[in-house]
């Protein structure tokens, strides 16, 4: 009984420590003791909603980029700012026709060494509801340095790596990752959550279902009181200058650190394309891109989105398809000539 008291309380450990830190729950998803719970996509495993559960796709990656590499393109060098859209599971340096490839999520810091011999082209990308946010404070997460190599990494304090790598805010929802990420689970998930909406007509305070119950969003995206984020909170003249202005600042500063062009890349919000009528739709893309006092040239992902006659959105997810992946990137190309 001891040995199996000992069996117990380690098992108990190694899952509490997935729940306080990444780097371990990482790691149980890589030695398969837990499954991504992800894997039929995000807003299904925020409703558990059975006619939203879709396997993610798996996109052909775009093989004749690099054959079809010129001069031009094979001296350019591109660096990414980006969220969810841009993580390696969705885009490589195999979706571009560049000689280098370098990303960082927003929040993060990287610090880069430009090729004053390259074209050294960066990339801002933001889905709509974090764009109020991104670019309400400075924006660094590219630390241009002349010489990386002479320039050591400064190690930070003990207190704020541990801090970094132990997250207590969001503890219960990477336990619940690491418990309840099986089909079982699901299973009683979804009984639990098809009961909810068919007696009392209410989904997870998470997400929202079109008027018509056959698209599933976030719910910061349509709740108006999420004032930062919803595609339908009030947005004034003002506030979308002081966002041009951010851009316009952001662009500058890093064109005086070495790159050659800075562009500017606004995803949607999935309500914003595939139910624009639920409410006041502020427009923030249009109004950000159409002001005329932007001088930074963007990828038109509003548009191409707006007229396709296919979803470029997941069933099941907020990010895009295989379509619209392809519809953006085909975009990026053509502004960015590579």
């Amino acid at each position: 009984m001891r040995v199996v008291r000992y069996i117990i309380l380690a098992v108990t450990l190694v899952l509490w420590g997935g729940g306080l830190s990444s780097t371990v729950l990482h790691w149980l998803y890589e030695s398969g003791i837990i499954v991504d719970d992800y894997r039929f996509g995000d807003l299904y495993r925020l409703s558990a909603l059975p006619q939203f559960k879709q396997a993610k796709q798996v996109c052909s990656p775009p093989v004749a980029r690099h054959s079809e590499r010129s001069s031009d393109t094979a001296s350019t060098h591109l660096y990414i700012i980006g969220d969810s859209f841009s993580e390696p599971e969705r885009l490589t340096e195999t979706d571009f026709r560049v000689s280098h490839f370098q990303r960082v999520a927003w929040d993060y810091q990287q610090r880069v060494q430009l090729d004053p011999t390259k074209r050294n082209i960066l990339l801002i990308e933001s889905v709509e509801r974090h764009v109020r946010e991104h670019f309400a404070r400075p924006i660094n997460e590219f630390v241009v340095e002349t010489d990386t190599s002479r320039t050591p990494t400064v190690r930070q304090p003990l207190r704020q790596r541990l801090s970094n790598e132990f997250h207590r805010s969001d503890m219960e929802e990477r336990l619940e990752s690491a418990l309840f990420s099986r089909d079982w689970a699901f299973w009683f998930k979804e009984l639990k959550a098809s009961l909810t909406l068919t007696w009392f007509d209410r989904e997870n305070t998470s997400v929202s279902l079109s008027k018509d119950h056959k698209q599933l969003f976030l719910r910061s995206d349509t709740d108006t009181t999420k004032t930062m984020n919803s595609s339908f909170a009030n947005l004034t003249d003002k506030e979308v200058t002081i966002l041009v202005d951010s851009v316009n600042a952001v662009a500058e500063r890093y064109q005086r650190l070495g790159f050659d062009a800075v562009y500017l890349s606004l995803i949607p919000n999935k309500a914003s394309i595939l139910e624009p009528d639920r409410g006041a739709y502020n427009h923030l893309i249009e109004r950000v891109q159409a002001n005329p006092k932007l001088r930074v040239p963007t990828i038109n992902t509003y548009e191409a989105y707006k007229t396709s006659s296919l979803s470029p959105y997941l069933k099941s997810d907020t990010h895009w398809t295989c379509e619209g992946r392809k519809l953006w990137l085909d975009l990026v190309s053509q502004k960015i000539q590579i």
